[in-house]
C-alpha cells in the first residue's frame, strides 16, 4: 500500500501532543505531512510548518485557509487525513467543517464541549461516509488490546468490577492558578462543562469501555475543587454502572502529588482479575482465581493476536505513549487504505476509538454533572 497524505491543525512549535502526532503519524511511513495550519498566529503557524518541510503554498495561516484551499485538491494530491490537535472549543466547528467537505479526520479528545455538538458530529460521519476517529491513544497500548481480547475471549469469566483511575498531582501548585497554560482548563469558555474529567478521566472511562466492550448507562459522581479559585472541578470521584450490570469506579485528579502520571486499570471478573499502569506499559498483571499473580510480557509469543499486531520492538525493550499512538494512526492507514481500494480490512484495525465512543465520553460527562448538581444521586447517561 502507499503512503496517504496527512495534514495537522494545531500542535505547533513547543506543543507535547503536536510533536506525538507527528511522531506517531510517521513512525510506520504509512502518511506523510503535506499540509498543516498549526499555530493560531499565522505568521508562526506558516514558519513552523516550513521548519517541518512543508511547501510554502501548503503551509497555512489558519485552518480556514488549509480548507478553502486543500478542499478543491484532487488526485494523488489530496489530503487523505486530517488531525485536528487544537483546543477544545475549538475541536466541533473544525472537525465538522472537515467532514462535510469529504477529508477523514483524527480529533484530539475530548470530541467535543457539548452532547449536542458530539451526536451532531456522529450524524455528519455517516451522512458524509467518512471516518471520525478521536484519539483515544492509550488504546493503541499492546497490552491495553490483550486485555480487551482476554475479556472478550471469556478468560475472566463474566465482569464484575472496573476500577479506573487517572489521577496525578499535576494540577496541585495553586501558584499555577493565574498560569495560562493551566487556568484554561478550568475554564468553562474553553473547556465545556468540566475540567479535570475531560482532560484525564474520559480516557480512563473510554479504557473501561474498550476493554470490556460496554457502554457506561448510570453514574452517581461527587466534583471537587481543591484550588478553590478553579470554576471546575480538579478531582472527581465516582460510580458507575455498565450495560450488562458491571460496577465501575472512577477517580480522577489533579491534586494526587506522589503520583506522576496515575492512569491505570483494573478488571475484575469472576474467574481473574487484570491490572496495567501506564507508567510500567508492558508488563500486565493477571492473576486467575486461586492462583498466584503472573506478569503478561508486551512483546511474547503466547499474547493474544491483537497485543502481537500492537507490537512493535522484541520484548524486554520499552515502548511508550508515541508508539501507542502510532497504532492508532496504523489502523487508521489501514482503514482508510481499504475504502480506497474497496477491500476490507483486518478486523482488528476497526478497533480504533470512533465518533460514537468520543460522543459516549461526553455523554457520561454531561450525566456526570448532572449528578454533582443533584447531590450526587444515580442519574442515566
Amino acid at each position: 500500500m502507499s503512503k496517504l497524505s496527512w495534514a495537522l491543525i494545531g500542535g505547533g512549535e513547543g506543543s507535547q501532543v503536536g510533536f506525538a502526532h507527528r511522531a506517531a503519524a510517521q513512525l510506520d511511513n504509512n502518511f506523510s505531512l503535506v499540509a498543516g495550519a498549526l499555530d493560531v498566529n499565522p505568521d508562526s503557524a506558516r514558519a513552523f510548518g516550513i521548519s517541518l518541510g512543508l511547501e510554502a503554498a501548503r503551509s497555512y495561516g489558519s485552518w480556514r485557509d488549509m480548507l478553502d484551499a486543500e478542499k478543491n485538491v484532487e488526485g494523488d494530491q489530496r489530503i487523505d487525513l486530517v488531525t485536528v490537535a487544537t483546543p477544545n472549543s475549538t475541536h466541533f466547528e473544525i472537525t465538522k467543517e472537515f467532514l462535510e467537505a469529504g477529508f477523514h479526520v483524527l480529533c484530539e479528545k475530548p470530541l467535543t464541549m457539548t452532547v449536542e455538538e458530539a451526536q451532531a458530529l456522529v450524524l455528519i460521519a455517516k451522512a458524509s461516509n467518512r471516518i471520525c476517529a478521536v484519539n483515544y491513544g492509550y488504546t493503541g497500548y499492546p497490552l491495553v488490546r490483550q486485555m480487551r481480547s482476554m475479556v472478550l475471549a471469556g478468560e475472566l469469566g463474566k465482569i464484575r468490577l472496573v476500577v479506573a483511575e487517572f489521577a496525578g498531582g499535576f494540577m496541585a501548585d495553586s501558584a499555577d492558578a493565574e498560569n495560562p497554560r493551566v487556568k484554561w482548563r478550568f475554564n468553562s469558555k474553553h473547556s465545556g462543562m468540566a475540567a479535570i474529567t475531560v482532560d484525564c478521566g474520559i480516557h480512563a472511562l473510554n479504557m473501561a469501555c474498550f476493554i470490556t466492550n460496554e457502554k457506561v448507562v448510570e453514574v452517581s459522581s461527587d466534583f471537587a475543587s481543591g484550588i478553590k479559585s478553579r470554576e471546575l472541578e480538579d478531582d472527581n470521584l465516582s460510580a458507575f454502572r455498565m450495560e450488562s450490570g458491571i460496577v465501575g469506579r472512577l477517580w480522577t485528579s489533579g491534586l494526587a502529588i506522589g503520583r506522576t502520571h496515575g492512569l491505570t486499570i483494573q478488571i475484575f471478573g469472576e474467574t481473574g482479575g487484570l491490572s496495567w499502569t501506564q507508567e510500567q506499559p508492558n508488563q500486565l498483571s493477571w492473576t486467575p482465581l486461586n492462583k498466584p499473580t503472573c506478569i503478561l510480557e508486551r512483546g511474547h509469543p503466547d499474547l493474544h493476536l491483537s497485543a502481537q499486531r500492537a507490537n512493535r520492538i522484541t520484548i524486554g525493550h520499552p515502548e511508550g505513549m508515541v508508539f501507542a499512538f502510532a497504532n492508532i494512526y496504523r489502523d487508521l492507514f489501514e482503514v482508510i487504505s481499504s475504502v480506497k481500494a474497496d477491500t476490507k480490512p483486518h478486523s482488528l484495525a476497526l478497533d480504533y476509538p470512533k465518533v460514537e465512543d468520543g460522543c459516549h465520553s461526553i455523554e457520561i460527562v454531561e450525566a456526570m454533572t448532572r449528578s454533582v448538581a443533584n447531590k450526587s444521586c444515580w442519574t442515566k447517561v
